[in-house]
């Protein structure tokens, strides 16, 4: 039996009650990526999307972004690994507070968006990423993207690591994701994407968009809580899995 972590990026939003889709979401996911308050989030959506997360049985992570608030947290911004560090460790501390306070343990921590991309490339990002995680705790687990720098980081100073690929979006050749920008980023097939999921488990591969095929390797699978079809594909890609002979639960338990 194959087993999976499905992660989904919540409390993307401000105001408790104005949280979209993402009670609807945790019935069909494992991990819980929660914004920290610099790309999106505030106090009150992080303690209310925590103990939502809980109640549903949801493992929370941390999701740590720059602060960026009108990008979303989408634009590089050019900072040093020593501000990347304490990006790091200042959001893992803010969400900590919730997570220790409603007597559960944070589970892992996921950079989000451009964080997220640049450290998948960039080697100095990438141990300061790590570096600050193992310094708040070494027994957290890091989400990167398959085959990345930072899935490399994380596993030189020690940490657990969950190589992460994705539902909703296509690939290029070199792993990479395909640029938001491009017309063809995204997926909207939900059968399509229940496709791309089942095979980059199964078969540690990916169709990229050059038609090469990609080694990959599937720990967690994110599907995007912002998108316009992410309750769909949520429901789908838990509903099928099973039915693949794929395993469905937090990462972790996967180890």
């Amino acid at each position: 039996m194959y087993r999976i972590d499905l992660n989904c990026d919540m409390g993307e939003s401000f105001g408790a009650y104005r949280m979209g889709n993402d009670e609807q979401i945790l019935e069909f996911v494992t991990s819980a990526n929660i914004a920290c308050g610099f790309h999106a989030g505030d106090p009150g959506t992080m303690k209310k999307t925590v103990e939502l997360a809980l109640q549903k049985g949801v493992a929370v992570g941390a999701h740590p972004g720059l602060p960026d608030l009108i990008g979303f947290g989408r634009r590089n911004i050019d900072i040093s690994p020593q501000e990347a560090y304490d990006l790091v460790v200042y959001q893992i501390g803010a969400l900590y507070g919730f997570v220790k306070a409603a007597g559960a343990s944070l589970q892992h921590v996921k950079p989000h968006g451009a964080f997220y991309n640049m450290a998948a490339k960039n080697r100095k990002l990438a141990d300061a990423i790590a570096q600050a995680i193992y310094n708040v705790d070494p027994q957290l687990i890091l989400f990167g993207l398959s085959g990345s720098e930072l899935i490399q980081a994380g596993e030189a100073i020690g940490l657990r690591t969950a190589s992460e690929v994705f539902a909703d979006r296509t690939y290029q050749q070199d792993g990479s994701l395909t640029p938001r920008r491009q017309p063809d980023a995204l997926i909207t097939d939900g059968q399509k994407a229940v496709q791309q999921v089942v095979r980059m488990i199964k078969e540690g591969k990916v169709t990229s968009q050059q038609g090469i095929d990609v080694s990959i390797k599937a720990d967690t699978v994110c599907i995007h809580g912002d998108g316009p079809h992410a309750l769909e594909f949520a429901r789908q890609i838990h509903n099928m899995l099973p039915l693949s002979g794929v395993a469905v639960q937090a990462a972790g338990h996967l180890r």
